[in-house]
């Protein structure tokens, strides 16, 4: 059974789908000319997380959504830094 990251207004949960949904769309692209737009479309996504009024420091739930947040944001910027390299 997989963890679940219990958010109490449910922003996690919105996003998840989301977040999921663009990074296999990264994974699927070809190129990272390709890649380029659904990383920033995923950066987008979690820098809604990442910006939560309701952060709770004291909350297991909170850091480990916004250390995956974190984690998914430096890697589409990545993403996105890489297809610039490539022009």
């Amino acid at each position: 059974m997989a963890a679940e990251i219990q958010c109490p207004i449910d922003l996690f949960l919105r996003q998840e789908e989301k977040t999921v949904r663009l990074t296999r769309e990264i994974n699927q692209a070809r190129t990272a000319a390709e890649k380029a737009p659904w990383a920033q479309e995923l950066i987008e996504a979690v820098d809604v997380l990442l910006a939560c009024e309701q952060y709770d420091l004291g909350s297991p739930d909170c850091r480990l959504c916004h250390n995956f947040s974190g984690l998914r944001h430096k890697t589409a910027d990545l993403v996105v830094k890489a297809s610039r390299l490539s022009r």
